[in-house]
């Protein structure tokens, strides 16, 4: 696989000698461009460590990670192959949380586009890419709108546009239905994979949500910091 993301051998462990702790225990995943994938595992499994190594959060210990095409990191090899974390960050991997972490006191055209604008895409490009994805979402008649002003529903979608404004190889997706019903929870993943389909990204989904596990056609599941994939139902979502 040339795009998306791939992790080979990733280990992560905390502390040396007898108080040395494991979290991560030779992690292997890769996960398509265009592919939702599920992350499954109870507290302590190791969720966390993972979801914050592959987002350049916290080194690992060894193993190799691969993000569209471009080794990141290699443990064998000095570890990160960048030095600007915050850039690889911002650019290049997306960030989709349980709450939505908009910027309050920015609009919804604006807090989708200051990702590239840091980045240092043009203002008008930034906006143009913006309205591009909150059109998708279909929120875009409330793009001068403020966070205050929107709905649980749309602050989420807005959320999703500003994760795809850089167009990352991979999102990350950390518990993003947790607290909805059943019926909105299915919307978030719909629109995930259709996002994912669109702009070709690889999404990464860490839940225990059992009203959405059955929704992914491949799942990981993570146990004591390794993980086990198996093929999902793929329940649809139409």
């Amino acid at each position: 696989m040339e795009q998306g993301i791939r992790i080979e051998g990733l280990s992560k462990r905390y502390g040396e000698g007898d108080t040395a702790v494991d979290a991560l225990k030779e992690v292997n995943m890769s996960i398509a461009p265009g592919e939702v994938v599920g992350l499954v595992g109870p507290s302590g499994s190791g969720k966390t460590t993972l979801l914050k190594c592959l987002g350049a959060v916290i080194e690992p210990t060894r193993g190799r990670m691969t993000l569209g095409g471009e080794v990141i990191y290699d443990g064998e090899q000095g570890g990160w192959k960048t030095k600007d974390l915050r850039a690889l960050r911002r650019d290049r991997i997306g960030f989709i949380f349980q709450a939505p972490y908009l910027i309050p006191f920015l609009d919804v055209t604006d807090n989708v586009a200051l990702l590239p604008m840091l980045a240092g895409r043009p203002n008008g490009a930034s906006r143009a890419r913006a309205l591009e994805l909150l059109q998708a979402l279909d929120v875009a008649h409330r793009a001068r709108a403020q966070p205050s002003e929107l709905s649980g529903g749309e602050q989420q979608r807005v959320s999703i546009a500003r994760a795809l404004a850089n167009q990352p190889p991979v999102i990350l997706a950390d518990e993003p239905t947790a607290p909805l019903d059943s019926e909105r929870a299915l919307a978030v993943v719909r629109i995930l994979n259709q996002m994912a389909s669109q702009y070709q990204t690889a999404i990464i989904v860490v839940t225990h949500d059992e009203k959405i596990i059955p929704t992914f056609k491949r799942i990981y599941h993570i146990r004591d910091g390794r993980t086990v994939e198996e093929v999902g139902e793929g329940r649809g979502i139409s």
